[in-house]
């Protein structure tokens, strides 16, 4: 059998007498596969001359394997330390990683998963968007390659982990609300992401447990820009009467909205009480400082490794779905001078599937910190 130019798995899996899914499994080390079987796939690969680069040889002898990363907003504080944890588990677990920026469009999105399939990546972690389940979704299945989903959870029996977004977003709106603000609006993220959903449904359910009607012209999206926040902070401002209190949904929208405040010469927290969700390095340094919920974005990304570990070790495991504590960092932006009621981290939370959300023992480990 002589060797041949544009060796494909198909005709590698023809030429084996095995199907196109057992040679993907040789590869990538997704299945175990009869010793026999994987042997006689290597040597036809050998034989035509098949290419799978950059993991081909070193999975062929046993050693290391390439996860993709694909996500959005990695020049963020909060992606840089997402990356961070994945990257440090990754190491940790003798895997190599590949890392693809989506900038949250759904065709580069394809794009990217469509690339890093192409490198053959053993697995992979998403951060999804909005509209991922036709295209990049699509693709994750057709390749029957595990992966696991990250901060932007999904109604859907996968693997997942994340924050306690609608806690969190309750409990920083309720204090709000507590400290005598009746005006509460939100700067909300991109429509049709999970994490814009619940937090959110945090906001609102903090409205009904103090009993304060909603004022929807207060509900603004900020699409999870730094320009969304600002113009949405502008149409609040121009309401009539305008709200007393606002919570942010993101980092990025934060400080476009803190700009419009700027601008318009309103005084935080005298004129505007501020919380928002994500804490950055420079939130304390802020006049005034911001009060924020603190996502334990490292953590979450080494426990997604752990999760995909765990997948490419037992296919047949159950999914699950990981939502670890926020901590809310209270400063002076909420009005209450850092002396308001405290609001304490919300505990871990494990699911096992994702049909019902209950409390379970967690069988990953112990929650990996920054080192």
């Amino acid at each position: 059998m002589g060797r041949m130019a544009g060796v494909t798995m198909t005709m590698v899996a023809k030429a084996s007498g095995v199907s196109v899914s057992t040679v993907s499994h040789v590869i990538n080390g997704t299945r175990p596969v009869a010793s026999a079987t994987r042997q006689r796939v290597l040597d036809v690969m050998a034989e035509l001359g098949f290419t799978h680069k950059p993991v081909a040889r070193s999975l062929a002898a046993g050693s290391t394997v390439t996860i993709g990363l694909s996500m959005s907003w990695v020049s963020s504080m909060y992606g840089q330390e997402l990356v961070a944890g994945i990257e440090e588990e990754s190491r940790r677990q003798g895997m190599q990683l590949l890392l693809s920026d989506t900038r949250d469009d759904e065709d580069r999105e394809e794009r990217v998963v469509a690339n890093l399939l192409a490198h053959h990546v053993g697995g992979m972690i998403i951060a999804p968007t909005a509209n991922w389940q036709g295209s990049a979704l699509r693709l994750l299945h057709e390749h029957s390659v595990p992966f696991v989903v990250i901060d932007r959870l999904q109604d859907m029996r996968v693997d997942q982990v994340g924050v306690e977004n609608e806690s969190g977003s309750a409990a920083v709106v309720e204090h709000l609300l507590q400290v005598g603000h009746r005006r509460v609006g939100i700067i909300a993220g991109r429509p049709g992401l999970g994490t814009t959903r619940e937090r959110l449904e945090g906001y609102r359910l903090a409205h009904r447990r103090r009993g304060v009607r909603i004022d929807e012209r207060y509900i603004v999206d900020g699409n999870s820009t730094e320009q969304g926040g600002r113009r949405a902070m502008a149409q609040l401002l121009a309401q009539r009467p305008a709200p007393t209190g606002v919570f942010i949904g993101n980092d990025s929208m934060t400080i476009g909205a803190l700009r419009a405040l700027r601008e318009a010469g309103v005084d935080v927290p005298g004129q505007m009480a501020l919380v928002c969700f994500d804490d950055f390095p420079w939130a304390d340094v802020f006049h005034p400082r911001l009060t924020t919920i603190a996502q334990p974005s490292f953590a979450i990304g080494a426990r997604a490794v752990q999760l995909l570990v765990r997948r490419l070790s037992d296919p047949q495991a159950p999914a699950q779905t990981l939502r670890l504590a926020g901590d809310v960092a209270h400063r002076e932006s909420c009005g209450c001078q850092g002396r308001g009621p405290r609001v304490d981290s919300f505990d871990d939370r494990v699911v096992v599937s994702t049909s019902r959300r209950t409390s379970t023992p967690d069988p990953v480990g112990t929650q990996p910190t920054r080192p």
